[in-house]
Order: structure tokens, then C-alpha cells, then sequence
């Protein structure tokens, strides 16, 4: 089986999360959108697990809308917040991820203005830094609440309120924070938030945006009404479902989960303290509690993860949504990282099943494997 460390990217669905999700499978024949019994019931099971999503991140309910990921919450987001303008302007943090960043980035070469918000050396936006950038008629702003690559938790509440006092809407992407942290839709001030199943034990293709009152979305799909006629096209029920008890479980468990996550990201940046090189981004800023990103001098990501991965141990060298990117992080080189640096990044992403054997076996790896690199590079005169 390996060692799987690379739970930033997608985790293992729960196998009680999997069971709920067979049984609708088996028998969750009825549209939701029907009135008879059977499609009555499956509309009762997709209102229960929106409670139990909203109850995740303190949301109402009503304010949440069931989308096919996080990729699409965000492009929900933009979408319902600049699609009634031709034109105008938008701020979005420069970490954010691909799926927030592109999604801009093709508003601007439809004519809006585009401003990225910068961040400090650990990866964190300030309101300086927001501030730098907001104009009178910024429309939408968007900082997420957790970096996927760094881990690098962001102050949310104060860039909110800066946004909102200028008249802007202000959106957090939260896929990677929802499950590992304590999230508040109401007290971090954001009027858009977007979820995501599959990084916290659920399955993949299903996520939300949550939405508050004072915003009025327009559909990216249009057809059916489904999601209150904001969300076009019958519902992935069993998706749904499953999300709606994987949350349910996260809550539970979020706590028990934060503890032994941080404990083993301890374990691990201890082992890593010794290894000639070694350098742990945003190492000052409060982080994700299972995620540690770093980068050994000399030696390249990839070809580490490759070694890594022959010894059956799954990590990443960033963001999944980049992977064959020839290009360095753009994560790090807006912290300031030197590009030869960057790109021997390499994120190690704690899920609950790891051990402090996994820890443990990950750095007698990485011992041997950067040894092995080392070796070879001088072998070949590089």
C-alpha cells in the first residue's frame, strides 16, 4: 500500500462515508426534483446533508449551494459577483489557487482590471497589503483561508472588513481550511466561501459555495432549477450525500484530527531540522496543522519525489492542479523564494490514518534519497 502523504491533494473517501453513499446508489432512484415519494425522499437526503455541510462552517442552511467542486465554487463566485458589468475591477491574492487565479485572469482579457494582492515572506496577506491594492470600484475581493501548498493560515476577518467598508464583495476559497480548522462563515466576514468534499474524507466531484444573504448570485448553468434555480442540473445525489456526512464526521472530529496532525508535523520538522539544506517555507505563520513545505538546497523536487515515490511513499511537489508545470511555484516566488529554490519544493500533507512510523520512515527516506541525489550530481559533474 505505501505510505500516503498527500492528503492536501485528495484524501481517502471514509468507508462509512463510502457505505452512505452505496446505499443511495442502490436505492436512491428518485430525481429530486420530482414530487413523488421516491424523488421526495432523495430531496429529503440532499436537505439534510446541506445542514450537515453548513454546520461545518457555521453557515445557515439555506446559504449553501451544492457545486461539482471547489474548482467550480470559485468560478461560482467571480461569476455571480461581475457577471451583471462589462467591465470593472477585481483583487485576488497572488497564492490563490489555479482554479480562483485563472478564472481571473480571464476576466481580465475580457477587459476588467486585475490586481494581485500580495503577501509577506511567510506567505500571509496583510491588510496593508489589500489596502495597497483596493480602489473604489473593486467589485469582488478573494484571499483564501489557507494556502494548499504552504499551509499558511490567513486572518480573514480583518481583509473582509477592509473589503466590505470599500464596497466590495469579499469571497475566501476555504477547501483546504474546512475539516482541519475551526471555520465561521458569519465571523470571518466573508459573503462567499467556497468547500470542497474530497479534501476532508469525502468524494471527489461534489463541493459548495456558501453564500451570504447580501449577495445575489447568477448562475454559471442554466436549465433546470435546481439549487434554488442557481445551480442548473439534477443533483449528484450520492456526491451530496456522502459530503454532506463527511462534514458531518469532520466536525466531530476536528479536534481529535488537529491534535495528531500537528503532533506528527512537529515529529517531522524536528527530523527535518537536521538535514543539511533544509529550509521549511512559511515556517512563521500559522499553518494548516498537518502540511509542511520544504526544499533541500541543490537538490530538485521532482527528482526527489521520484525517489520518494520508488520507496512507496506519495508526496507532492505542490499544488496537484499545477503537477507538470515546468514552472516554479508561484506560491513561493511571490514569498520571495529564488526560483532555483522553488522548484526543489516538496509538500508533505498529514492525513488521520498517518503514523509516527510514516513520519519516521519518511525521513530515513529522505536521508537516504537526497544522499543518493547528492552522489549522483557530483558523479556527473553538475
Amino acid at each position: 500500500m505505501g505510505i500516503y502523504l498527500d492528503h492536501n491533494a485528495s484524501t481517502p473517501v471514509d468507508e462509512r462515508v463510502a457505505e452512505a453513499m452505496l446505499a443511495v446508489l442502490r436505492t436512491g432512484q428518485g430525481n429530486p426534483s420530482s414530487v413523488h415519494g421516491p424523488g421526495r425522499g432523495a430531496r429529503a437526503a440532499i436537505e439534510q446533508a446541506r445542514e450537515q455541510v453548513a454546520a461545518l462552517v457555521g453557515a445557515a442552511p439555506g446559504q449553501v449551494v451544492f457545486t461539482s467542486g471547489g474548482t467550480e465554487a470559485n468560478n461560482l463566485a467571480l461569476h455571480a459577483v461581475l457577471a451583471d458589468a462589462p467591465s470593472g475591477r477585481l483583487a485576488v491574492g497572488v497564492i490563490e489557487h489555479a482554479s480562483l487565479l485563472e478564472a481571473a485572469e480571464a476576466r481580465a482579457r475580457r477587459g476588467w482590471s486585475l490586481d494581485r494582492i500580495g503577501v509577506d515572506a511567510a506567505g500571509r496577506v496583510t491588510p496593508d497589503h489589500l489596502a495597497a491594492v483596493l480602489r473604489p470600484d473593486t467589485r469582488l475581493v478573494s484571499v483564501m483561508m489557507a494556502n494548499n501548498e504552504t499551509g499558511a493560515v490567513q486572518d480573514i476577518a480583518p481583509l473582509a472588513s477592509l473589503a466590505r467598508d470599500a464596497g466590495a464583495v469579499f469571497h475566501t476559497d476555504a477547501v483546504q481550511a474546512a475539516g482541519k480548522l475551526p471555520v465561521d462563515f458569519g465571523a470571518s466576514g466573508a459573503q462567499l466561501m467556497s468547500l470542497s468534499a474530497h479534501k476532508l474524507y469525502g468524494p471527489k466531484g461534489v463541493g459548495a459555495l456558501v453564500v451570504d444573504r447580501s449577495v445575489e448570485l447568477v448562475p454559471l448553468l442554466y436549465g433546470g432549477r435546481q439549487e434554488k434555480g442557481l445551480r442548473a442540473g439534477t443533483e449528484n445525489l450520492a456526491g451530496i450525500v456522502g459530503f454532506g456526512l463527511a462534514a458531518e464526521l469532520a466536525l466531530q472530529a476536528l479536534d481529535s484530527r488537529h491534535r495528531q496532525a500537528r503532533r506528527l508535523r512537529e515529529r517531522l520538522e524536528a527530523g527535518l531540522a537536521g538535514l543539511p539544506g533544509m529550509t521549511v517555507f512559511a515556517a512563521a505563520a500559522e499553518r494548516l496543522p498537518n502540511t509542511t513545505q520544504f526544499a533541500v538546497a541543490g537538490i530538485d523536487g521532482e527528482a526527489l519525489l521520484m525517489q520518494l515515490d520508488r520507496d512507496g511513499i506519495a508526496v507532492s511537489s505542490g499544488s496537484a492542479c499545477t503537477s507538470g508545470s515546468t514552472e516554479p511555484s508561484h506560491v513561493l516566488t511571490a514569498m520571495g523564494v529564488d526560483e532555483e529554490t522553488a522548484r526543489g519544493a516538496i509538500r508533505v500533507s498529514l492525513g488521520r490514518d498517518n503514523t509516527e512510523a510514516d513520519v519516521d520512515a519518511l525521513l530515513a527516506s529522505l536521508r537516504r534519497r537526497i544522499e543518493w541525489l547528492q552522489k549522483a550530481s557530483r558523479a556527473a559533474g553538475w
